[in-house]
């Protein structure tokens, strides 16, 4: 659903960059930050949250298993999509595990990226009665 607020993290500023401003000009609003310390202080800030909550695995301060796992104890219905330049086997069942909705590996196409954030934050998916 566009319109939809999503937080990017991500500590690469390229790709934070590139994300936000793709994002952006399909309609979302979006809040961009540099790490998981930065995201959490984020989530903390808002009352409404966020429909989406799309993070880099590998970050410095706090990773985004890290993350993932506090917005779980907090927030079991939040919204993630988890992405990495390397994302094996293992590290998807995990992610699966820990509950994201997605997980991308990069280098992805900004139009898969719109798609699952599309269906993440459809009416439906959002508990929006049609």
């Amino acid at each position: 659903m566009a319109g939809a607020k999503i937080l990017v993290v991500d500590d690469d500023r390229e790709s934070r960059d590139l994300l936000s401003e793709f994002l952006g000009s399909n309609g979302y609003e979006v809040e961009a930050v540099g790490d998981g310390v930065a995201a959490w202080e984020a989530l903390t800030g808002q009352e409404e949250g966020y429909g989406v909550i799309i993070a880099d695995v590998r970050m410095p301060g706090r990773s985004g298993w890290e993350l993932l796992r506090k917005v779980r104890q907090h927030n079991a219905k939040q919204r993630v999509i988890l992405m990495s330049s390397f994302i094996s086997g293992a590290d998807k069942k995990l992610a699966e595990d820990l509950g994201a909705q997605g997980v991308l590996e990069k280098p992805f196409q900004l139009s898969e990226l719109l798609r699952v954030v599309g269906e993440l934050t459809s009416k439906s998916a959002m508990g929006i009665p049609s």
